[in-house]
């Protein structure tokens, strides 16, 4: 199959120069010929060029101000320009240049060197494009992988998740909800320009995904306290507490494994500090106030939230409109109040 021709246009307003070109050039390429911006511009919209052989002086639009033109268009931007001109000006073909000449060819031209030129140009042009399609193709197989590295995390952060909720079976489902609680209460805390300066400096994706291990720690907890069908004993409610501190030494130790980044330090954090009480009366360090991490803070409520709403053996789910009451009037006390006041901004969504 016979390679199809390049397509050349050679604009000139010296009809002499223009049958030169096309005379030159025509056993090799489609050349079509126009003598100035206005010709071009309507050509242009029925052509697209693998070259264009501009002269820089015409009458009317110039050939700076022509390619100016077709810089803004999105159609003719990525057209290569070549300038032909007769003036030896630096600083004229130091503009066409920063425009995105690709070079500048004097008049009068020699015919064999003008055909040379532009082969020589357009197998740059060529190889240009060739390393643009690879490079494209190989961001391509950098995304796919990257993809399937992620779809593995997720998968691996779902299984996680679900050996503790199998063990834990009053809670089916909380981790999935909990994710989706917390997305829409850092939703409404930045729209209320509440702890910003803290979350724009995190990727809420990584957030998000992080919180699966909030409770992983439940994994270490014997099974007659964890599946226990009641109320725990005090002795049974302290063992409990410890899942916290499980929580971070096992992500602890995925860190020592691998290498700290930004999800395990979310996890980590979430996992020790979800429990901790905005008055120092919560666990597993009884830290209070601005002391509890924002991860931690921010995951209490939503962590709270979907206990207060879902069922327990011990309990009846409460209503929503209930479990919003016990957090705000847990305000100051067991949450942080601005994190509060996001929630309530937020609650219809939650409802």
């Amino acid at each position: 199959m016979a390679q199809e021709r390049k397509k050349l246009i050679v604009v000139d307003d010296n009809p002499v120069n223009l049958k030169l070109a096309r005379n030159t050039l025509m056993d090799v390429y489609d050349v079509f010929t126009v003598p100035g911006a206005d010709k071009l511009f309507d050509l242009l919209e029925k052509v697209i060029p693998d070259l264009i052989l501009l002269d820089v002086l015409m009458p009317g639009m110039n050939g700076h101000e022509v390619m100016q033109i077709m810089q803004k268009n999105p159609k003719t931007a990525a057209i290569p320009v070549v300038f032909i001109t007769s003036k030896s000006d630096p600083e004229s073909e130091l503009a066409g240049f920063n425009l995105g000449a690709m070079d500048y060819i004097s008049k009068p031209f020699s015919p064999p060197i003008l055909l040379k030129r532009v082969e020589v140009l357009l197998l740059m042009e060529d190889q240009k494009n060739d390393l643009q399609r690879m490079n494209d193709n190989l961001q391509h197989l950098v995304d796919d992988k990257t993809r399937e590295i992620i779809d593995l995390q997720n998968a691996v952060l779902r299984t996680m998740g679900n050996l503790v909720e199998y063990r834990d079976d009053v809670t089916g489902g909380h981790i999935e909800r909990t994710e989706h609680l917390l997305a829409l209460l850092i939703d409404g805390m930045i729209a209320m320009d509440i702890y910003t300066d803290v979350l724009c400096t995190w990727d809420v994706t990584l957030l998000l995904r992080s919180a699966h291990l909030h409770d992983v720690g439940k994994i270490a907890i014997r099974d007659n306290i964890l599946m226990k069908p009641g109320p725990l004993t005090k002795e049974e409610y302290i063992d409990m507490q410890k899942h916290a501190i499980f929580g971070e030494k096992i992500i602890e130790k995925i860190i020592e494994s691998t290498k700290e980044n930004a999800f395990l330090t979310h996890a980590k954090i979430m996992a020790g500090a979800h429990h901790e009480k905005w008055d120092g009366t919560g666990y597993p360090r009884q830290l209070t106030g601005m002391n509890i991490p924002l991860q931690g803070r921010i995951m209490a409520i939503v962590d709270v939230y979907d206990a207060l709403v879902s069922v327990r053996p011990y309990k009846k789910p409460f209503t929503a409109e209930d479990a919003v009451t016990l957090i705000t009037e847990g305000s100051g006390s067991h949450f942080d109040p601005l994190i509060v006041d996001a929630f309530l901004g937020t609650v219809q969504h939650f409802l």
